[in-house]
């Protein structure tokens, strides 16, 4: 991680801990195949682990090359999509291949060393032995269990195929149905009380509910410690009719609800108080991306509109948007009701007294707005001189009688014979968005609903509300969950075309690598089918695991079709080596896998800082290697009898690879030396 310039953070500690899963996936295969050779009869631990690793070696290499180049395309997304695939991608592509180094030179150093013949463990009769032996003896029955299903299967077909169907049907339903979101909304533990009172409102007024709302919060038992701040909050910005409260809850462990409890009951109890707008918001997952979690869009004037058609538009579009039950609440805090003032210049007096545009305005600005003059070190620190007129010569426009500005002759006129002050109402400030002006919405999803819900029902409210000459746009976190939807079909293509040729190369066909990947749909499909049963969103941890099953449930395949057709090459009937595959590699696929899913349980039912990523992708890690593999060690074998039958018909009957006859080619030089 130090050499990629990556950190200690959420992303990486994902990836250490599915490596903790994954990374001894190579040893157990190594360990169980020298067990293997122990268990049919090998006297000598060093000549079982020699043949044992001429058996796999080829397996546990072309693994490793399939489940790292799954997260290659993954490093070469840009934008903040691109950061979380390319932090958990490299850091688990590196725990990988360095796990394959391990299992290729100290696992079976070790098994060389540490594993013994079985006549020897016949010495120990005791507990652990009896239960070592009443399970092998029951693994064994499940074993034929499973060649008998395999048998089966291998003259139904037709079984299979419809599978797969199904699978790959219901795989497309559900990510097209589960509810969407780019990160999940996480419980941060603060929640941030905006408040706005009408337009001029003082600030005394504002500290006055200020105070009702954190009164308020203080009668929830979840409340530890509040915070208020009167003059400005995270939505509107600063001024007088505008305050805050911060909310900080108390840890996970002291409380039973989580932060959106919490805030539905804030929204009830503060519904009586009709003097300003209040809502309540939790921090955004990822910060940067706007100022709170929900949604975020903008909506444009692409017409040229007024001020005041464009405020009513908006008015309109949300008392619309907030009939659907998807949105819990959507508010803006652009209003065009601010009491103001427009100065109109007199060109033509300010010609004949000789007296500049410029200077009228930098003296309206130095003794209304301020100006910054110099600066002077007191006490040892620096402060700054700021020159303004002082508050009771600028509370009404009678103060301008006694403002003069010097004209080019250097004599001092009354500035009023030069302006003219114009009460009228508008905005504190307009925005641009896409070179439109815009007014910006937050808002949030209801209880029930994702985040992707919340955009499909502003679209459709768009398509039915929004008049001609005006638009939308999302902005914030929201627009980076759309540029992530839109890339996720892309990014497990490319891992696919990945894995295809690597697989091509490794069988030396362009037929067989397809008993593999037919197989993945099984595993994609149950990611989805717990993630909607334990009320997950298809977020972007969801699709860090299903790029990620993309290579554990190929690795499962590769065990199989490899050694089926190592059998097949040295000339045993397709249909038996196929079995033969299936039965001498279910129990490495099975040690693995469920060493893998116990491993990420814990994350399954995690709480605290995080809970809500660590399930969403340990819950579609454990649920889509459970149901891959369950259903996979049957579907495979299967595969490779008709794929494998195809790529004969094409090509001719199996043949010995190069590497295997050029090895054949040695051997008699070698015994003849």
């Amino acid at each position: 991680m130090n050499l990629f310039g990556f950190t200690i953070n959420l992303l990486t500690l994902f990836a250490l801990v599915l490596a903790i899963g994954i990374v001894v996936d190579d040893a157990i295969v190594v360990v169980e195949a020298v067990h293997a050779k122990l268990d049919a009869g090998y006297k000598s631990s060093k000549k079982a682990t020699i043949d044992a690793m001429n058996d796999i070696s080829g397996a546990i290499i072309s693994i490793t090359l399939v489940m790292a180049a799954v997260f290659i395309p993954v490093t070469f997304i840009t934008g903040s999509t691109g950061v979380f695939y390319k932090q958990f991608g490299v850091t688990l592509a590196v725990a990988i291949i360095l796990s394959a180094i391990n299992a290729l030179t100290l696992s079976p150093a070790l098994c060389a060393l540490l594993l013994k013949p079985h006549a020897d463990d016949e010495k120990h009769s005791g507990f652990v032995q009896r239960f070592y032996t009443a399970f092998n003896v029951s693994f064994n029955n499940l074993t034929q269990r499973y060649k008998r299903s395999v048998q089966f299967l291998s003259i139904k077909k037709w079984i299979v195929l419809t599978a797969i169907l199904v699978a790959c049907s219901g795989l497309f339903y559900m990510m097209k149905t589960t509810p969407s979101s780019f990160v999940p909304a996480e419980d941060q533990g603060t929640i941030f009380a905006n408040i706005s009172l009408p337009p001029s409102s003082s600030m005394e007024r504002s500290t006055a509910i200020a105070k009702q709302v954190d009164s308020i919060a203080h009668t929830i038992p979840e409340v530890k410690n509040t915070l208020k701040i009167v003059g400005q909050n995270f939505t509107a910005g600063a001024g007088s009719a505008y305050s805050m409260v911060i909310v900080k809850l108390k840890t996970w462990s002291e409380r039973d609800r989580n932060v959106d409890a919490v805030i539905g009951e804030l929204f009830g109890k503060t519904a009586g108080i009709r003097e300003a707008s209040i809502f309540f918001i939790s921090p955004p997952t990822i910060q940067g991306f706007g100022a709170s979690g929900g949604f975020e869009f903008q909506l444009q004037d692409k017409g040229g509109h007024s001020t005041t058609d464009f405020f009513n538009v908006s008015t309109e579009f949300l008392a619309q948007l907030a009939k659907r039950p998807e949105i819990q609440y959507a508010t803006t805090s652009f209003n065009p009701n601010f009491p103001q003032y427009m100065m109109d210049v007199n060109l033509e007096k300010c010609k004949e007294a000789g007296v500049s545009v410029n200077a009228v305005l930098e003296t309206m600005q130095g003794y209304y707005g301020g100006l910054y003059a110099s600066n002077f070190n007191q006490y040892g620190k620096q402060y700054r001189v700021m020159i303004q007129a002082a508050a009771e010569y600028r509370a009404n426009p009678e103060g301008l009688n006694k403002i003069f500005v010097r004209n080019d002759a250097g004599a001092m006129a009354p500035i009023t014979e030069f302006i003219k002050m114009t009460r009228v109402f508008g905005p504190e400030a307009i925005s641009r968005f896409n070179l439109f002006s815009s007014i910006g919405v937050t808002g949030a999803p209801n209880v029930g609903y994702s985040s992707g819900d919340a955009i499909k029902a502003i679209q459709e409210v768009a398509a039915t509300s929004l008049p001609a000459g005006y638009g939308y746009d999302f902005s914030g976190l929201t627009r980076e969950e759309l540029a992530s939807g839109s890339e996720t079909l892309f990014i497990f293509a490319l891992c696919l075309i990945f894995v295809y040729f690597l697989l091509s190369a490794q069988y030396e066909s362009y037929i067989l690598p397809f008993a593999v990947l037919l197989s993945i749909p099984f595993g994609l499909a149950g990611a989805y089918l717990f993630s909607i049963v334990f009320k997950l969103d298809s977020n972007i941890y969801l699709q860090i695991s299903l790029i990620m099953l993309i290579g554990l449930l190929a690795k499962n395949g590769i065990l199989i079709v490899q050694f089926a057709l190592e059998r097949r090459r040295s000339g045993m009937p397709v249909v038996q080596a196929a079995i033969d595959g299936a039965v001498a590699r279910l129990r490495p696929i099975l040690m693995t896998s469920f060493a893998f899913i116990f491993g990420l349980m814990p994350l399954m039912f995690s709480s605290g800082a995080g809970a809500i990523g660590n399930k969403s992708i340990g819950t579609g890690a454990v649920g889509g290697m459970l149901i891959g593999t369950i259903l996979g060690v049957f579907v495979i074998p299967v595969l490779f009898i008709i794929f494998q039958t195809l790529q004969e018909k094409v090509s001719g009957p199996a043949k010995r690879s190069y590497d295997e006859e050029e090895e054949e080619e040695m051997n008699p030089i070698q015994n003849q030396a």
